[in-house]
């Protein structure tokens, strides 16, 4: 039987170790006067945005096709870093210059490792962090929210392995992306937790009605999420390439069975087929028909918050006006990659801001105590 060379996954351990210990020393030697509780809550806020970076640089990654950049994972054809598997990046990038392994795609694709590996050094501090303070001051309090997040973003690295040695599976891809949104809300709920027990926020004063809204909103803007990466994980933006119709027409000739069927590698049906064009347009299609109806919810959402919590209403207006041009410009500009990884940072965005809304609620405080 064939030995496990664990050498990759010790460099690549050490590599996110040493990424994280940049945002750690930063915290706390920018701070030196406070205590080990704040400092504690500013490195989740500063782990909460390096995690929305990481989601950036994800879409950045799959949309430059650099997801198999390294076809093998952890390393880089059994090295720490593309610059060991030169003479193998390089074999590959000369039979197809423009194939999937390139010595830049190989780079993109061991950074979004890197960051991924710094971010979960991350959280595990903050987990060690709320253990510590378990056994000092005895009790559970304040433990299950990082024990989960910990457990949740070692998942999100299973997927990604899986993302990579499934040769970009679609249904892995879409659960990948949903299981980095999902790390997003977590970590939000940390930090807007932290800083309602500190008092630094007081609970917003939204109704039970409102409450539940705005709870409906982010189960829309999560169903959507996913039907988004749907199109991109298949390659179906350019399936409609035209705005308002699609190939000049209300109803485009469409196959939903085989857009729709979850289980199938990239690019083929369930029989192993060529997935076709109609089916393309079916997966385009369905996302921006529900576009429509989740803009125009969580605008009037937006509308119905602002007597509430008058500044996240806003800002999630705007990041509807973005999620709305960006969208456009993906299908009339022929998927522009700065607008593409934009749409993926407005979704993003807009799951942070909505989560924040809830944890401040009156409605969930008790949850959060």
């Amino acid at each position: 039987m064939e030995n496990f060379d664990l050498g990759p996954v010790i460099h690549l351990l050490v590599m996110g170790a040493l990424v994280a210990l940049v945002p750690l020393c930063w915290v706390w030697l920018r701070n030196p006067r406070a205590s080990t509780a704040r400092r504690v809550q500013l490195l989740t806020l500063v782990t909460l945005f390096l995690t929305f970076d990481l989601v950036l640089f994800g879409a950045f990654t799959r949309l430059t096709d650099s997801g198999l950049g390294c076809p093998d994972w952890p390393g880089c054809y059994g090295h720490a870093s593309p610059v060991g598997a030169q003479t193998m990046i390089a074999a590959e990038q000369s039979q197809m210059p423009s194939g999937p392994v390139t010595h830049t795609k190989a780079w993109i694709e061991m950074v979004h490792r890197y960051m991924a590996m710094a971010v979960g050094g991350l959280i595990l501090t903050l987990a060690t962090f709320a253990w510590a303070r378990r056994w000092r001051k005895g009790g559970n309090r304040g433990i299950a929210l990082p024990t989960f997040t910990l457990i949740w973003v070692c998942v999100q690295g299973a997927f990604g392995a899986l993302t990579v040695t499934m040769k970009l599976f679609p249904l892995i891809v879409t659960l990948h992306l949903l299981g980095a949104l999902v790390l997003l809300a977590l970590l939000t709920l940390q930090v807007q937790r932290d800083r309602l027990q500190s008092g630094v926020t007081l609970p917003s004063n939204m109704t039970q009605g409102l409450f539940v809204a705005t709870s409906v909103g982010l189960l829309m803007l999560t169903v959507q999420v996913l039907l988004g990466g749907w199109v991109s994980t298949n390659y179906a933006v350019l399936a409609c390439n035209t705005f308002p119709q699609c190939q000049g027409s209300w109803w485009p000739l469409m196959d939903f069975e085989q857009g729709f069927t979850l289980w199938r590698h990239l690019g083929q049906n369930a029989q192993g087929d060529a997935l076709t064009f109609e089916a393309l347009t079916a997966i385009h299609y369905v996302h921006r028909l529900a576009a429509y109806f989740v803009l125009a919810y969580l605008a009037w959402l937006a509308l119905r918050l602002r007597h509430v919590a008058e500044m996240p209403a806003r800002l999630l207006l705007c990041l509807l006006l973005l999620q709305l041009l960006t969208g456009l410009s993906n299908v009339v500009l022929d998927w522009p990659l700065v607008a593409a990884v934009l749409h993926t940072g407005g979704a993003a965005a807009m799951v942070v801001v909505l989560v924040w809304l809830l944890t401040g609620a009156r409605a969930s405080r008790a949850a959060l105590i």
